[in-house]
């Protein structure tokens, strides 16, 4: 049987993540995060140059300099004083700090389009200890990148775990730059964005793009059938999408700049097929008192304590017709009544929006150990009148002692629900799924918790009567009882023994 593949079990990328120790003692992880990252980004650009730059050499026509070569095939092109071989030669010389940021300078220069302003240059900083650099640049150096892939995106899969791996450091702090793979996967894999426009109002490194684009070659689709779009707040996160988009190929319209997207969308016309999303959980003083006439809202205006259902009724504004929407919220958020949130609710029950409520697991995040649930949300919904309630707190596995993924079996699970349920095939689970009418809803005050509507899982029966039953489980209990009677005398003599009697 093959092994569930989960991001415990991988070896390449925690090759290059024990690169990232060298310098875990020179700064904080938040700061070398960035020194890995376009490590590993300068590494295997340079890597898919040379090997195309060594076939055009072969084929002896002499178009080995010619860009037009590596831009028809999404290699970047490197500049002679940018290349691995220059970085490496410096590795341990008072100037390689100073070698890389000409590097970044000189790649950003020459892919302008992809890169403007988007590469670390700040490895010539005085802080930054010299010798561990150097250290790290030799282990790059032997690392082939390109010849160690059973996948075509090895640098996607280091990129991705080195991302979560800086996560699970940063903690509460992690949570603005990186949603947990398989979060992101069920999310792609329920709505299938096959064509048309995706977007994401708060799309952090970008893993949401990423995983559309492997689901579509996953499934043999055309990835030149779909339009990115997207924004982050946090000028330094927008940084990281672009460079974790770039090294994969994938054109994305980020907006102009960094901006908040309640007061500045940067794409304001924008109407979207599909719309995935993990905004800030809970977000309070986020403006509300400053849009109370904002077209977005039209459900009810959220309340300035917490921006969870400002951040739906934003995507469901960018909705198109019949286009789909999934993201991730705190659980509160499926039954709050306060701040006018339960009228909100009810609003977008009765206006037959919300197709799907999953409960997830716990323990899924790195920066927060909040509850959360996937809203998927329908305009034209295949099954009008009725959602569905996923109940899946009892899935994943355990990675470590704190954290848990689900797997590819769950994912596929949940995903087949889904697809079960718009097809109006799918049958009601007890403990695990419920297809459930909107008036059904309303007799529930309009709370979207699965647990109410899937109820408890059936247990099997055992085939023992229930007198026989009874009668073992009270003799087990009393034996039990006599134990921890004669276990507590013990105690009380060993204590009054040292002249501490009870």
């Amino acid at each position: 049987m093959a092994k569930e593949k989960t991001t415990a079990n991988i070896g390449f990328e925690k090759q290059i993540w024990d690169t990232a120790c060298i310098l875990r003692g020179n700064m904080d992880a938040g700061e070398y995060k960035h020194i890995i990252l376009g490590l590993i980004f300068l590494k295997y650009i340079s890597d898919k140059f040379e090997e195309k730059y060594n076939a055009l050499v072969d084929e002896g026509e002499g178009f080995e300099d010619d860009m037009d070569e590596y831009t028809a095939e999404n290699i970047f092109f490197v500049p002679a004083s940018a290349r691995w071989d220059v970085i490496s030669q410096a590795a341990h010389t008072p100037e390689i700090g100073m070698v890389i940021d000409n590097a970044m300078g000189e790649i950003e220069k020459t892919n302008p389009k992809q890169l403007k302003d988007v590469l670390p240059k700040n490895f010539a900083r005085p802080e930054l200890d010299k010798r561990r650099l150097g250290d790290i640049v030799d282990i790059f150096t032997n690392i082939k990148m390109i010849d160690h892939h059973d996948e075509k995106d090895v640098l996607g899969r280091t990129y991705e775990y080195c991302l979560s791996q800086f996560a699970a450091q940063e903690g509460k702090n992690a949570g603005e730059f990186y949603t947990p793979s398989c979060v992101v996967r069920t999310i792609v894999e329920v709505l299938q964005p096959f064509d048309g426009i995706v977007y994401d109002p708060c799309c952090g490194s970008g893993g949401m793009f990423v995983q559309s684009f492997d689901f579509i070659r996953q499934h043999s689709g055309n990835i030149n059938q779909v339009s990115i779009y997207g924004q982050d707040a946090n000028p330094t996160t927008r940084k990281l999408a672009r460079m974790n988009l770039a090294i994969r190929g994938i054109e994305a319209n980020l907006g102009k700049y960094a901006a908040d997207t309640f007061f500045d969308d940067q794409h304001p016309q924008l109407k979207a097929g599909y719309i995935m999303a993990n905004p800030p959980f809970n977000l309070s003083n986020w403006g509300a008192g400053k849009l109370m006439d904002d077209v977005r809202f039209q459900y009810g205006l959220p309340p300035e304590g917490n921006a969870n259902y400002a951040w739906i009724q934003h995507m469901i504004h960018h909705l198109a017709p019949h286009g789909k929407m999934g993201m991730v919220l705190a659980n509160g958020s499926l039954s709050s009544q306060t701040g006018g949130e339960g009228e909100i609710r009810k609003n977008l029950v009765n206006a037959d929006l919300i197709d799907c409520i999953i409960a997830m697991p716990t323990q899924l995040f790195y920066s927060t150990q909040i509850p959360v649930s996937l809203w998927f949300i329908t305009k034209g919904k295949k099954q009008a009148g009725k959602s569905l309630f996923i109940d899946a707190r009892n899935m994943g596995a355990m990675i470590d002692r704190r954290n848990r993924e689900l797997t590819e079996a769950d994912i596929e699970k949940i995903a087949q629900t889904v697809s079960q349920f718009e097809q109006g095939v799918l049958e009601d689970v007890k403990g695990y799924c419920a297809v459930v009418d909107t008036a059904d809803i309303a007799k529930q005050d309009y709370i979207l918790t699965p647990g109410r509507y899937v109820g408890i899982e059936e247990q099997a029966d055992d085939g023992e009567p229930f007198d026989e039953k009874m009668k073992r489980l009270t003799g087990e209990l009393g034996e039990l009882f006599e134990q921890s009677h004669g276990l507590e005398q013990e105690i009380r003599k060993n204590l009054e023994a040292i002249g501490y009697g009870v």
